[in-house]
């Protein structure tokens, strides 16, 4: 019974999301409630939850401080010159911006935190996407791929946990998955390319003023563009600013214009005159600061604190430093950051309010999510659903099938990251399943290696706080995030896995 409520409490939770019935907080909340009673959690299922929540605070104010952090850095300039850097180098093409966000997302990962990555990159790409017109879901489809496949180097989690678990050294797991780590950044760069190709198609065809339909259409709601609703759902971009949301915070910012309707459909002809445009338009507004006005990047907005720059350069640097080096608790690291940041750039205390203030829609946005996830996960703790599951998988495998059972680890491990964290699966799953493999003489460094395989599609889940960070800032529906990034992400963990065993890293017994 807990093994059919549990599957079906994830059913339900992923349909409501995806057909956009609930908000992700919203279902997080209702329908693990309802399943932890059918499963008999009764009043304890409020012990539950709080038990679950504690664990929790760390990552809500660590998000929430990154968050105003960072969120200040862009106010006060200091993103300006890397993103007219990018676009010098990328110039208008929607294809090349989308694969230097796959690139730039991968270069990040390399510091082995998520909610990190997510940050630098929302920040450095999301004004150019909103000044393109391009679909925010690309951006976080890209990053969350990327940042996905690169999560298993040794020091991003998933890799330690799966050495701690089975006792064995951390580099006999991942040095035989480099091949793999290669290959999947390989399909996660086709993915990107392909994604840019059909963005730069729908934008010879629809946007208003640049690819030659009339600038008098009517604008595309947040709805119809192919980037789902901003701000977690509700409001939409129209006419240049951001209606019922508002965008990272900051003085005069708010989002370029959406497209506007009218002329032939993504796939259809395009007229000459758009193609012309489009050829004539490639490098616009990349050394001209008039053509960030309207986005997070207005050279006008009375937040630059261009005399500071480096001052707050440095600042970054010594935070980046500081987290790598993982020497004090990182939600500290970013607390301190902004108290910093606030006190030198904005001295006056109405300022300093204000800035705060400002972030507060992205800051409720994560926040909320990362509170909600904790009734999800208590129950599924709570209640044994997870045990249960984890118990039942192991179960049903025939012994007739025991010599693939790394290869099994590798496929289950793509579902039941994204149900479970990462803890669970890898000190509660990954040892039974590597006790039973043992006795067809698979090692358990195979095992742990085909365990980590499943990290690209693990990195979508809900359960993951960085990735509710990363839809948050994007301001892109989770729905719209996981309709687009889901196939995408179990082909990259299955290429992962093939690539595993063509080079002899996960073999069969």
């Amino acid at each position: 019974m807990l093994v059919l409520l549990g599957f079906a409490m994830i059913a339900v939770f992923m349909v409501l999301i995806m057909t956009k019935k609930l908000t992700p907080v919203l279902a997080l909340i209702i329908v693990p409630t309802v399943f932890g009673l059918f499963a008999g959690a009764g009043l304890g299922i409020g012990d539950m939850v709080m038990d679950s929540m504690k664990s929790m605070t760390s990552t809500a104010a660590l998000l929430m401080f990154a968050i105003i952090y960072f969120g200040l850095m862009i106010d006060v300039g200091l993103f300006d010159p890397l993103v007219r850097f990018i676009l010098r180098k990328l110039g208008n093409d929607p294809a090349k911006v989308v694969l230097g966000t796959a690139l730039l997302a991968a270069a990040v990962s390399l510091d082995g935190d998520g909610s990190t990555t997510f940050i630098l990159t929302t920040a450095a790409m999301l004004p150019i996407y909103l000044r393109l017109k391009m679909s925010p879901v690309v951006l976080t489809v890209v990053a969350g791929l990327a940042n996905g496949t690169m999560n298993i180097v040794p020091w991003g989690g998933p890799t330690a946990r799966a050495a701690s678990a089975l006792k064995i050294d951390v580099n006999e797991v991942f040095v035989p998955m480099i091949p793999s780590l290669i290959a999947g950044l390989a399909v996660v760069l086709v993915f990107a390319w392909v994604l840019g190709l059909q963005e730069r198609n729908r934008l010879r065809a629809t946007a208003p003023e640049i690819w030659g339909v009339p600038s008098s259409a009517e604008p595309f709601t947040a709805e119809e563009l192919d980037g789902g609703t901003p701000a977690g759902g509700s409001g939409s971009f129209r006419n240049g600013s951001v209606r019922n949301g508002s965008g990272n915070g900051g003085s005069g910012r708010g989002s370029a214009p959406v497209p506007a309707t009218g002329g032939p459909g993504v796939g259809g002809s395009v007229p000459s005159t758009g193609v012309a445009l489009l050829e004539r338009t490639e490098g616009l507004m990349v050394d001209s600061d008039t053509g960030m006005t309207g986005t997070a990047l207005d050279p006008n907005r009375k937040t630059l604190r261009p005399k500071l720059f480096w001052f707050n350069l440095a600042l970054t640097v010594a935070v980046m430093v500081v987290l790598v080096a993982n020497i004090v608790p990182l939600p500290y690291v970013f607390m301190v950051g902004s108290a910093i940041a606030l006190l030198v750039n904005f001295p006056h205390v109405k300022d300093q309010a204000t800035q705060i203030v400002a972030h507060a829609p992205s800051i409720v946005a994560v926040v909320s999510m990362v509170m909600a996830a904790a009734v999800l996960t208590g129950v599924l703790k709570g209640t044994g659903m997870v045990e249960a599951m984890s118990a039942w998988l192991v179960q049903i495998i025939p012994s007739s099938m025991g010599p693939l059972m790394a290869v099994i680890t590798g496929i289950l491990s793509i579902p039941m990251t994204f149900f479970m964290s990462n803890d669970a699966f890898y000190f509660g799953v990954l040892p039974v399943l590597s006790e039973t493999a043992a006795h067809y003489g698979i090692s358990g460094a195979e095992m742990a290696r085909a365990s980590i395989t499943g990290q690209p599609f693990h990195m979508q889940s809900p359960l993951v706080p960085a990735i509710l960070l990363l839809v948050s800032l994007a301001k892109v529906d989770l729905g719209d995030h996981h309709k687009k990034v889901l196939w995408r992400a179990a082909a990259v963990s299955l290429v992962m896995l093939a690539v595993a065993m063509l080079t002899g890293a996960i073999g069969i017994g």
